[in-house]
């Protein structure tokens, strides 16, 4: 009778388990299958679209996004410190470290200087345009001179036809000697340059220019971008640009250098490109500007910008030259300054028209090449 009464129940339960069996395969296999695949299509249909908007804003948004980045990995930091205290106590604000260990057993005395207590503010590159209140006794001049840019600059600036200053009123400073610019629909960089009488290659050397395409310095519209050594356009008929003409391998100097190649100077040494740019038309040898030995050597690659470029060492520092078409010695070879081959001019890496890039190093420090050249 027993047997009886579980026999329905057990073939109920068998036709339960088949009919949830059936239930979970057409959810996960053929429904969920069929959504997988519908999202896929959906995913890669947008794909695309994103990609294109990050690409082209990246430009403009990376500093925003390195800051919302950092704030991130500072809150995450914040919220595994306590329990990174309490797992391992050598991240414990009670733990000595080996420095404050080595105080307690070697006491040392501190001397204190008399301005310890004055506060130096460090003298660093400025990034954008900074507004500056007129004080008693300012002059475009003094002002200019403070910033270390040019007192046009600061009428071009500002709209100032005269030398006139008042007293409160604040008037816009550049980080460089030139003009600002605000990008409208159709510019690039070198319609740009060309507007205020300066080079391209400026522009994009100017660290804190940004581009929507760091390799086809493609601009947004509506942003601010700085024109070094830019001139107003009504000013150009009475501004004439001196042209400096490289000598080309001449003579040695009595540092031990000569000019790799000769040509107009398009771009002197400046806080943010202590180098000479030196234009030359496509394929010009470039020889060497010490003698030594080839250092380092990277061809045909974009490396930081440079493209094309290499190092040679000598007894007097160590030269550099950039953006070449093409390298003419190998890694370890010895140059003779002013009759090697070392390669020849390029636009390779970041660069608008074919130029050798030339950097003097004196003591793993760049600087300024026309102190050391004929």
């Amino acid at each position: 009778m027993r047997f009886l009464t579980l026999k329905p129940l057990r073939e109920g339960l068998k036709k339960l388990q088949g009919e949830l069996k059936g239930f979970f395969f057409f959810l996960f296999i053929v429904y969920g299958k069929k959504k997988i695949v519908s999202f896929s299509v959906s995913f890669e249909k947008s794909k695309n679209k994103l990609v294109k908007f990050f690409l082209m804003k990246r430009g403009r948004y990376n500093r925003p996004f390195l800051h919302l980045t950092t704030m991130a990995v500072l809150g995450i930091g914040v919220l595994v410190a306590p329990f990174l205290a309490d797992t391992y106590p050598i991240f414990s604000s009670n733990a000595q470290s080996l420095k404050d260990l080595k105080q307690e057993v070697e006491p040392q005395s501190i001397s204190v200087s008399d301005d310890v207590f004055q506060t130096k503010e460090s003298v660093k590159p400025r990034n954008k345009i900074v507004t500056y209140t007129v004080q008693k006794g300012d002059t475009i001049t003094t002002i200019a001179k403070k910033y270390s840019i040019s007192a046009e600059t600061i009428k071009w600036g500002n709209g100032l036809s005269s030398d006139t200053l008042v007293i409160g009123d604040e008037i816009k400073i550049l980080p460089v000697t030139g003009m600002s610019h605000k990008v409208s629909k159709g510019d690039t960089v070198y319609s740009i340059a060309k507007k205020y009488d300066t080079e391209a290659q400026k522009i994009v050397d100017f660290p804190f220019n940004d581009f929507a395409n760091p390799e086809t310095f493609a601009l947004v519209e509506g942003q601010i971008v700085i024109v070094p050594d830019g001139i107003k356009p009504s000013e150009r008929p009475t501004i004439r640009r001196q042209v400096y003409i490289a000598s080309g391998p001449s003579t040695i100097s009595g540092s031990g250098f000569t000019w790799p190649v000769q040509g107009p100077v398009s771009q002197f040494a400046a806080w943010y490109h202590m180098a000479l740019d030196i234009t030359s038309p496509l394929g010009t040898p470039i020889l060497a500007a010490q003698s030594g030995k080839v250092a380092i050597v990277s061809a045909g690659g974009w490396d930081g910008g440079y493209g094309t470029n290499l190092y040679v060492d000598g007894p007097d520092g160590r030269t550099h030259y950039a953006h070449m078409s093409g390298v003419n010695v190998s890694m370890g070879d010895s140059v003779i300054a002013g009759r090697t081959v070392v390669g020849w001019v390029g636009m390779t890496g970041r660069t608008t028209g074919p130029h050798v890039h030339f950097e003097i190093m004196k003591n793993g420090q760049l600087v300024n090449p026309i102190s050391y050249l004929p």
